[in-house]
């Protein structure tokens, strides 16, 4: 699939990253006993099969701007970063580049863990082509914006996953670079620092670098994005305004979740606990019935439907809503809530009710539990999640997981 963005004819608008044609095979190892006596004597068979990671893939990404790739777990995004920056090498197609590199692809990328924080500064840049010299000059602000100014000196193999981004993170982001990618890793760190990495990269595209992200916070995507592609098993789904990619690509999770929808996800099976109460199915409603999505700021009923063993006194339910990323948004418990469920025999439900969905836009999962009580026991866990897509409603895209719905107040002081 071949998709160009509108691209001015002026030198300051020649696209920053031409991809054509580009396609990305891996060779997976497989073995397998070929007969019974193989089984036994370990002699085994070995052969290898092709996994494309990436399929005939074509775009351009305009220079000074913020582009975004989205799509499933598994979709390419990652392998398609990797062939940008040149950790990989493409199967066939080409990958064309303007100005240097700066990638923050994974946790450590780029370190040597004996080393310390400091000498991996200089390790880092230099396999970016800068020179002691020039990394000398951005030393102390790369130290201060890393906040781990205390440990700068210790060997990285000690450092938490957190401390590993802030560095490679700031570090990216002041090495002068003209193109800047980024895998996803911001979101291993606190929000403090995540929003202060969102503020550099304002900051960056303000000044022209190009920035391209794989992020599954689609409300980041929409709010600070001018462009973004969809990648779907290695395919280019859609090119063009990251507001129009991620309408395309939600309305595409809604389509492939929506006859689910109808009758509520089945959870009966894979779960743990004890099993005197389960939840059998979750439901996404609003007032008037089921809904294929959500919607912010519009109304929200998570359904839970149980079904018990036996008859259970009061027993806790829990839910809790997470980001794709892994981060936990919230949960809600029948229990600190204060809602009797009073002895639940046979089959019913509980509904938790969010009047106005303060979610923005994105792709989330929905996790239950059911507790006896005291909640010191537990009936049910839930071991895979329930996907919900959150899709905009009327009010402004912010950045952010969560719109405050708060107001200012207040004036100029007499």
């Amino acid at each position: 699939m071949s998709e160009q963005l509108p691209v001015a004819d002026t030198p300051e608008s020649v696209p920053a990253i031409e991809v054509a044609g580009l396609s990305k095979m891996f060779r997976l190892r497989t073995e397998g006993a070929g007969s019974i006596k193989e089984a036994f004597t370990s002699r085994r068979r070995s052969g290898r099969s092709e996994f494309w990671a990436l399929k005939d893939v074509n775009l351009q990404v305009p220079s000074g701007s913020m582009f975004a790739l989205v799509g499933h777990n598994g979709s390419g995004k990652s392998t398609l970063l990797r062939c940008i920056a040149g950790i990989y090498r493409p199967t066939s197609g080409t990958v064309r580049t303007t100005g240097r590199i700066s990638a923050l692809l994974e946790l450590g990328s780029g370190f040597h863990p004996d080393l310390t924080g400091r000498e991996n500064i200089y390790l880092n840049a230099a396999i970016i082509g800068l020179k002691p010299e020039e990394v000398d000059e951005q030393l102390d602000d790369i130290i201060e914006f890393s906040g781990i100014s205390k440990f700068i000196d210790m060997p990285i193999k000690h450092y938490s996953s957190g401390m590993y981004v802030r560095l490679g993170f700031a570090v990216a982001v002041h090495v002068n670079p003209e193109i800047l990618i980024i895998d996803e890793v911001i979101t291993v760190g606190d929000e403090e620092f995540q929003r202060r990495c969102y503020d550099h990269l304002y900051e960056l595209r303000s000044r022209g670098v190009t920035i391209v992200v794989v992020t599954h916070a689609l409300n980041i995507v929409q709010s600070m994005c001018d462009y973004a592609a969809w990648l779907d098993h290695g395919e280019l789904k859609m090119v063009g305004t990251a507001v129009e990619v991620v309408d395309g690509y939600l309305s595409a999770v809604d389509a492939g979740e929506r006859v689910e929808d109808v009758k509520g996800v089945d959870t009966s099976a894979n779960h743990g606990g004890s099993g005197e109460v389960i939840i059998t199915s979750i439901e996404v409603r609003d007032f008037e019935g089921i809904v294929p999505a959500a919607t912010t700021g519009k109304p929200l009923v998570i359904r839970l439907n149980w079904q018990t063993s036996r008859p259970v006194e009061d027993p806790v339910f829990v839910l809790s809503i997470r980001h794709d990323s892994g981060l936990v948004l919230s949960s809600a418990s029948t229990s600190i809530m204060e809602f009797p469920t009073g002895t639940c025999d046979g089959t019913g439900h509980v509904d938790f009710v969010i009047d106005e969905l303060p979610i923005m836009t994105g792709s989330y999962e929905i996790y239950t539990s059911v507790f006896d009580q005291f909640s010191m026991h537990a009936y049910y866990h839930q071991h895979q999640g329930v996907r919900m897509a959150v899709r905009p409603g009327s009010a402004a895209i912010v950045p952010g997981l969560v719109d405050l719905r708060g107001r200012w107040e207040g004036g100029a002081l007499k």
